[in-house]
């Protein structure tokens, strides 16, 4: 009963002294199950997308972060084990998608000949092998938004926006 008694009033104390100092800089801005997602955390990635797709949201950005929670929570599910989250994802991705995409052969040798100004008279041949990749990673993102769908319709996802839609930054400078 004593360390109870003594734990509540401890954290009493310190949110207090938190609070009253400004020792709290960061807030969550979306929880995805009982994962969240900082300001912090979200200004980091955005400030690195950023250098890379310069039109992009913060929301965006947002959004990104959760579907890759979400798809790193499936991959670890199936027990997948790789040197980095990155690479946890491809092998995820691979295993769960892209392993079920077959493209026929009369579906490359429909695109030559809907695209075949753009091979500048190369033959089928020598482009097959890149038709190939780009019909199964078009068709992979395809069906990964399909997925990314579905784990968002059986997941608790919670953004904290402002009216205007935008993510406010609790301390603006």
């Amino acid at each position: 009963m004593h360390s109870k008694f003594f734990t509540f009033y401890f954290l009493l104390f310190t949110s207090y002294f938190l609070l009253a100092t400004g020792g709290i800089k960061d807030r969550v801005v979306a929880f995805v199950d009982n994962t969240a997602i900082t300001l912090s955390e979200l200004e980091e990635r955005y400030a690195k997308t950023a250098e890379v797709s310069p039109g992009i949201t913060r929301d965006e950005v947002l959004n990104t972060m959760v579907n890759r929670l979400l798809l790193l929570r499936e991959a670890k599910k199936m027990r997948l084990e790789a040197p980095s989250e990155d690479e946890l994802l491809k092998e995820y991705i691979d295993l769960k998608i892209r392993a079920f995409i077959k493209i026929k052969e009369e579906e490359l040798i429909d695109f030559y000949k809907e695209h075949i100004s753009d091979f500048h008279g190369r033959r089928f041949e020598d482009v097959r092998e890149g038709i190939e990749d780009y019909l199964i990673e078009k068709e992979l993102n395809e069906r990964l938004k399909i997925h990314i769908s579905e784990l968002r319709g059986k997941a608790y996802i919670k953004i904290q926006l402002n009216p205007n839609n935008q993510i406010q930054n609790p301390n603006p400078k």
